[in-house]
């Protein structure tokens, strides 16, 4: 008999792409963006645009309470390998365009008792306020375009095509037709939803649970639907009536 099985398992990844070295930076922001949903314990795959020291990195994200398992091969790739963390291949580049325009709405953080203040010295200061922005944007999104919304939601008052990426922290509203990839809720928040008037998309996810287009039910297909995750963060699919 056979001392090795093969099993499968949907497992949630969030990809962190750094775009600074100042490693107080990095923790400020993702305290803050941890203090807006669920991001404790996540699994992060580690994307950076400058230099890094790879293992100070590292240590940085399990001090947060997040777990690297990998990371993009490029800049880290060497230093990786070096000490035998794994590396995934690089995407296809997509080009990151900017909305139309922005909403900003700075939303107060509670204060914490005394008694559940963290030790001087230990963490960083928590942010007294969040911010949430609302991306709008008012051209289709072209094969190769990227649109992302860290800390918020996305409104496209037009579709998006095949090969075209819309990710967004919130939820993700589209009144066109949705051909390319939908990715909402993106590092955990699973009350993330998505709204669209004709369903053709090749890939929607809700907080790392996500459907293949082969996948997506076929009465929904081309129609306007709601898409949320159930108590068993299963993706539901809701065509509306109008």
């Amino acid at each position: 008999m056979a001392d090795i099985r093969i099993t499968g398992r949907m497992v949630n990844f969030t990809r962190l792409t750094f775009d600074t070295n100042d490693h107080d930076a990095i923790r400020q922001q993702l305290t803050s963006m941890m203090s807006e949903t669920s991001y404790q314990g996540a699994l992060v795959i580690i994307d950076t645009t400058v230099e890094q020291e790879l293992i100070a990195l590292i240590q940085l994200i399990i001090s947060l309470d997040l777990q690297p398992m990998a990371v993009i091969d490029g800049l880290l790739g060497d230093q990786a390998r070096a000490i035998q963390f794994p590396v995934l291949p690089a995407d296809r580049p997509l080009q990151r365009i900017k909305p139309t325009k922005e909403q900003v709405v700075e939303t107060p953080v509670k204060e914490q008792s005394s008694s559940a203040k963290v030790v001087e010295n230990t963490v960083a200061e928590a942010p007294k306020s969040f911010s949430h922005v609302t991306s709008y944007h008012d051209e289709i999104l072209r094969t190769g375009q990227c649109l992302v919304q860290d800390h918020g939601d996305i409104i496209l008052n037009a579709g998006i095509n095949s090969g075209s990426e819309v990710i967004a922290s919130g939820n993700i509203h589209i009144y066109g037709s949705v051909r390319g990839r939908v990715i909402a809720g993106a590092g955990g928040n699973t009350a993330a939803r998505i709204f669209c008037h004709s369903l053709e998309a090749e890939l929607v996810s809700i907080a790392g649970t996500y459907c293949v287009a082969d996948d997506i039910p076929q009465d929904v297909v081309k129609k306007a639907v709601h898409i949320h995750l159930n108590d068993q963060q299963e993706l539901v699919f809701e065509a509306l009536q109008f």
